[in-house]
């Protein structure tokens, strides 16, 4: 297997083969925790107008939306795996617009199949990704930052048969000043314990597919739903 790295929207433009884009904090994790927590399916747009459109032919749907890495007035539910944890979202659809994630997803032009990742459904993803044998597969980290290149790295390792050191690929991040900024509890919309929930490896057994339609593009989970002991 041929495994491609890529970063950003230019990344997932040049996107080849099997693609799975990767966002930790927080926009996939995100996604994760809605399922495990009962949401049908998280809708991916790529602006807050197209996610406020979406909301309003849904009856019953959830808004989760973040601009910048800030929460949009009028939207109570920013990019954050703590208030989706909190939210009832049972048999609910969730709308999810990020800066980095979902406007990321819309930019791959080319792919045999398409998932969403982050680390707490890493394992689930490389085992979806093995069981369909692809020749080509892009992991693009959907932002230059340390997590998401340590989620890439820590799925190739897998892929390869092997066990990646997960601590050390993150200690760049947790060297950051982004990382001390988000446990700070300074960060609006961005409770410090989303850095915890995010950081979890494998918590969940299901991989995150993603389909595309004519204004959104689909996620859902695959496989079982329940957190890893």
């Amino acid at each position: 297997m041929e495994i491609i790295h890529l970063t950003g929207i230019d990344g997932a433009r040049h996107a080849r083969g099997m693609v799975v884009v990767i966002d930790v904090l927080r926009s996939f994790t995100v996604s994760a925790y809605a399922l495990a927590g009962g949401a049908l399916e998280c809708l991916l747009v790529a602006t807050v107008a197209e996610a406020r459109a979406l909301h309003a032919t849904i009856p019953g749907s959830v808004l989760c939306v973040e601009e910048e890495a800030l929460p949009v007035p009028g939207i109570p539910i920013s990019n954050s795996p703590t208030q989706v944890i909190a939210a009832e979202l049972k048999d609910r659809v969730l709308i999810q617009r990020s800066s980095a994630g979902t406007t990321v997803m819309a930019a791959v032009e080319s792919a045999e199949e398409m998932y969403a990742a982050s680390l707490v459904v890493a394992q689930a993803t490389v085992e979806a990704c093995l069981s369909r044998s692809p020749r080509v597969l892009t992991l693009i980290a959907s932002a230059d930052h340390p997590e998401d290149h340590a989620c890439a790295h820590y799925m190739e390792g897998l892929l390869r048969g092997k066990r990646p050191d997960l601590e050390r690929l993150l200690q760049p991040l947790r060297d950051s000043e982004r990382y001390r900024r988000a446990v700070s509890g300074d960060w609006p919309g961005f409770p410090p314990s989303d850095v915890d929930l995010s950081l979890v490896a494998d918590r969940f057994d299901f991989a995150m597919p993603v389909t595309r339609h004519a204004t959104y593009l689909r996620l859902a989970a695959a496989g079982g739903a329940e957190p890893n002991s």
